[in-house]
């Protein structure tokens, strides 16, 4: 079988044809993912996704303006369900099984080298940019800040904290170290954050400052 007639991870490429556009975008997000997912975004190209989804360059052109946007669309369906927020009722439990699912995509498979390339294309492509707000940074956002307001909610975390500024003290740091790799993304680090966040960073039998 010729590479034109295969699919990823073997599959044959389905045929063009008229099919509903849930389903035509559920077959793009399958095949994007799968090429970032196993193999980065350099192999990721228009030609190749329409190959081996089925769908048309016209129709991917019209949905994603640019390869970029395709790449964070795909990327965001891909790892949407590894990265969802749990809600248990222990916020520093579920925190940290987050983090640990964050950082573990993000060190572990090719998806953390696929955001950095993301967020550095984005400085240049203003559609990238406006997509990765949208449907990536975004949506993660608001995930975690609703999860951080029902832990306010429910007494665990102060009632005057930013919750959005906690999104940014944790997984701003995460990022930090992908994008600045003088220190690596271990669990003992994200431990660390969770604890100091929760714990916070000064004794108990602290004096205050005068003045």
């Amino acid at each position: 079988m010729t590479k034109q007639a295969e699919g990823v991870a073997g599959r044959p490429a389905r045929g063009r044809g008229r099919r509903p556009a849930d389903e035509v975008r559920a077959d793009v997000f399958r095949v994007v993912g799968e090429i970032l997912l196993g193999e980065g975004i350099a192999d990721l190209t228009f030609e190749r996704v329409a190959r081996l989804s089925g769908v048309s360059k016209t129709t991917l052109y019209k949905w994603w303006p640019s390869k970029g946007a395709l790449a964070l669309d795909g990327y965001f369906h891909a790892v949407e369900q590894t990265l969802a927020f749990e809600d248990t009722g222990d916020i520093r439990a579920d925190l940290l099984s987050q983090l640990r699912a964050f950082a573990r995509v993000m060190t572990a498979t090719p998806a953390g080298r696929v955001v950095t390339e993301l967020i550095g294309q984005s400085q240049t492509d203003e559609d990238l940019a406006v997509a990765f707000r949208s449907l990536y940074s975004g949506e993660r956002r608001r995930l975690a800040g609703e999860r951080l307001r029902r832990a306010q909610e429910q007494g665990q975390i102060r009632e005057d904290v930013d919750v959005q500024v906690l999104v940014d003290q944790l997984w701003g740091a995460v990022y930090h170290r992908l994008l600045i790799p003088d220190e690596p993304v271990t669990d003992a680090f994200v431990t660390a954050l969770v604890s100091n966040l929760i714990d916070g960073i000064t004794p108990s039998n602290a004096t205050p400052p005068s003045g």
